[in-house]
């Protein structure tokens, strides 16, 4: 593997990822305007959503229902895991080409993704 490959397999999973993300979510906003498009909008006080798409679990089953709230989140996963897929196939690729100095970098920046993803509230 040289580097151009890797810049190129690596560019298409970011742009992969986003367009799968954006779809996803795009069918989520449509299924959430088909249901609730007569709905009053009250702007003077905020609510969010549910506890059943605050956690992963929740999310996934949502989704799994067709949910219009679960596929928006489920989107919206999926845009911050890919860059975090884009370290992981960094890391990958750096090992390939045996290239221990950015094998260890990528790895330090997927260490501190991992922790601040895991550490987040």
């Amino acid at each position: 593997m040289d580097d151009r490959r890797l810049e190129n397999i690596i560019g298409q999973l970011l742009r992969s990822g986003v367009l799968l993300s954006a779809g996803i979510v795009t069918l989520g906003g449509i299924l959430y305007l088909a249901r609730f498009h007569a709905a009053p909008a009250s702007f003077r006080s905020f609510a969010a959503g549910g506890a059943d798409i605050r956690t992963v679990q929740g999310i996934l089953r949502s989704a799994a229902q067709f949910r219009a709230e679960g596929l928006m989140q489920v989107g919206l996963v999926l845009l911050i895991l890919t860059p975090v897929a884009r370290v992981v196939l960094a890391v990958v690729g750096f090992a390939l080409e045996r290239d221990r100095l950015y094998t260890v970098v990528s790895l330090l920046v997927l260490a501190i993704l991992a922790f601040s993803l895991l550490h987040a509230r």
